[in-house]
Formats: C-alpha cells, structure tokens, sequence
C-alpha cells in the first residue's frame, strides 16, 4: 500500500466519521446538542476550569420577640446628616459584629428626602435572614461601618450619606446622591 492510497484511505474514514455525526437522528445513548449534533467524543481539546462553591446557610428571622416583625419608621425631618449615623434601637446582647465576620440581618431601606421604601429584606426574603461578609467590598461603606460593633439580638438605625452609599449612581429605585436610613436587625454574627 503507498502513501498516496493510505491517505486517501484515512481521509475517507475521517469524512465518513464525520457525516455520520451530523446527521438528524442520534445514536441510542448519544445527546444532541443545541445544533443537533452529538456532544460525545468530539472535543478534540479540552480547558480545564475551576470552580468554587459558597455555602449559605439558611437563618430564620425570630418567630417571636422585638425582631418578629419588619419595623415601621418614619425618616427624620430637616437636613440630612453629612457624616454616618447610627442609633440602636433595641440594644442586643448576643455576638458582637466585627469586620470580616459573617453575619445574618432583615433590614428595612428607606430614602432620607422621600421616606420612599427601597428595598426591604421582610419583602424580598420572609422569614428568612440575608446573609454577607461585614466588609466594604461585599455591601456599601455605611453599613460596613455602621454595623460593625452590633450586637446580635440588636436593632439599629443607619443614617448614611451618599458618599457612604452610592454617590452619585442611581440605583434600584434609589436617585444619585440620596441620604439613605435602614432599621437593620442583626440576627447572627459567624466568626
């Protein structure tokens, strides 16, 4: 056999190999892709990716007690504050939370100029707490300062200004350069 009839020899196996990959029907064992053809065997190369998992833990809101029920406030009047204020509304007596720890809270989110609710965790997660790292790269600047020595079991009001919040971004029903208040209840603390 010479090199001319090998090749074209393996060059009809090859085409043949591959017509018979696309055509309409599939293989018993064999799933189509989106475009129809068979997803086994023919990746010639591969990328290896790595993934991480985060596991959350599901946190209940208290069925009973001050942190049973969403908090109904009304927003200060006069000129909105410059600096960060916070204010505990129910003193807690569990884990203090400190940069870095995990921590579970229900919040209430409001606009200081509008009193208009923004956000409100009772609304988007009932019954159950959200869950963050306490640090200015996982939630805005005012809550990471503001919340850092609470103590779980605890309620407190955040006043924070916009350079402590979203400046000058418009976000998610909040308008540029708004003053923000939330009544946080901070319900775990995880070192």
């Amino acid at each position: 056999m010479n090199a001319k009839t090998l090749t074209s020899g393996l060059a009809a196996v090859t085409a043949a190999a591959l017509l018979a990959g696309c055509g309409g029907s599939a293989a018993s064992g064999v799933t189509l892709a989106p475009g129809g053809g068979p997803t086994a065997d023919a990746v010639t190369t591969a990328t290896a990716t790595t993934t991480t998992s985060t596991t959350t833990q599901t946190v209940k809101v208290p069925s009973s007690g001050a942190l049973s029920k969403e908090p109904v406030f009304s927003v200060p009047t006069g000129a909105a504050p410059t600096k960060l204020q916070t204010e505990d509304l129910i003193a807690g007596t569990g884990a203090t939370a400190k940069t870095g720890d995990k921590v579970w809270v229900s919040y209430v989110g409001k606009v200081y100029k509008t009193g208009k609710t923004f956000d409100a965790s009772w609304k988007d997660t009932p019954g159950d707490a959200v869950e963050f790292t306490l640090s200015k790269t996982a939630v805005i600047p005012g809550w990471a300062d503001g919340l850092n020595g609470m103590r779980v079991g605890g309620r407190r009001e955040l006043i924070i200004p916009p350079s402590l919040g979203y400046g000058d971004q418009e976000e998610s029903g909040i308008p540029k350069n708004s003053t923000l208040v939330f009544v946080v209840d901070l319900i775990k603390v995880s070192k």
